[in-house]
């Protein structure tokens, strides 16, 4: 599917900018609303191949059982929602199930979905524009895909008519750099760049400026992740983060926290160093569609509180998704296989 197909999710990247669409997109975007479910698993066929065995032993049954529970914190587990989550699930079931409103297998299935879509979806993420600029902060380790990430926003937010800039500021990185002007040139948004080893938060403080002075509507400023380098890194974020509220007051408006999927439970302490850096806004998971137990979602919010922002769910451009918490609990863990085809 391209961006002209279906609309892509343009309507559901201005409903997360909070940006009134361009009538082609909002028109197009419905069939691709309905196909959002279907494309979710197709691309997030790992994580349900993980656990949908023990998953349909479990709604299978006719009755609930001290061994529904035993095999449903299993399941949990295996899907990497880890320990305090999953025992968090599993208590509130019990607890409709001791009420008379979980009696079976497939009741236990629609439950489940319905618990993990509202713990997801507790605190709807909004990424407002209009603070002319309006200045996104983007933060991760190397590899997280943060360059890839700021690309394909880049060109998602150029498709709705937002002029955009985009700064370099992972400077140690020349081909980080060389990669951002791709998609740039690719989504007619201007790069604000310095030579290799410059300072990163004059780079920062060089794309706000060009975004005020060009009136763009969107500034997005890309930072290095060497965490070999943990305390100089999070110096060096505490640094562009204080230069960028220089060059504009109340700046960044946002910061994103990218995480690869595939790292599982070690995304969340990466999410804590970088909490304690920088306050982290919302996050976005890529590699989802290559990661074996997508209930890393579910540790991830539960640990940081924190909402999920974005996904990514494959490599083209239509694949970075906001994220849709019912979406992607009917996904990995509800019964019906054949929902949203």
């Amino acid at each position: 599917m391209t961006d002209e197909e279906g609309g892509a999710g343009l309507g559901a990247f201005a409903e997360l900018f909070e940006l009134q669409p361009p009538a082609a997109a909002a028109v197009a975007d419905e069939p691709g609303r309905r196909g959002l479910l279907r494309r979710l698993k197709e691309n997030l066929t790992k994580p349900r191949q993980a656990i949908s065995p023990q998953l349909a032993g479990i709604y299978g049954s006719k009755l609930v059982s001290e061994d529904t529970w035993e095999d449903l914190e299993e399941a949990l587990i295996t899907a990497d929602c880890g320990m305090p989550a999953t025992m968090d699930l599993v208590d509130a079931l019990r607890a409709e199930a001791a009420a008379g409103r979980i009696t079976s297998g497939s009741g236990l299935a629609r439950a489940l979905t319905d618990e993990i879509a509202g713990r997801l979806a507790s605190a709807p993420p909004r990424i407002a524009l209009g603070n002319d600029p309006t200045v996104i902060l983007v933060v991760g380790v190397n590899g997280a895909g943060k360059t890839t990430t700021i690309g394909k926003m880049a060109h998602r937010l150029s498709s709705l008519g937002q002029k955009v800039i985009i700064g370099a500021g992972d400077t140690f990185r020349a081909a980080a750099v060389e990669q951002l002007a791709v998609w740039a040139d690719r989504a007619g948004a201007d790069i604000v760049r310095q030579s290799p080893g410059a300072d990163p938060g004059a780079v920062a403080f060089d794309a706000v400026a060009a975004g005020r002075a060009r009136n763009a509507d969107v500034v997005i400023i890309d930072t290095a992740g060497r965490l070999q380098t943990q305390h100089n890194l999070m110096e060096e974020l505490r640094k562009v983060y204080g230069v960028t509220g220089k060059a504009m007051e109340g700046a960044p408006h946002h910061v994103l926290l990218v995480i690869d999927s595939t790292t599982g439970q070690n995304g969340l302490s990466q999410a804590r160093l970088f909490g304690e850096a920088v306050p982290v806004s919302g996050l976005v998971l890529t590699k989802l569609d290559g990661v074996a137990r997508g209930g890393i979602v579910v540790a991830i919010h539960r640990e940081l509180g924190i909402p999920v922002t974005l996904v990514g769910v494959g490599e083209a451009v239509e694949d970075l998704q906001p994220f849709d918490a019912r979406a992607f609990a009917e996904a990995i863990f509800s019964a019906d296989t054949d929902a949203g085809q």
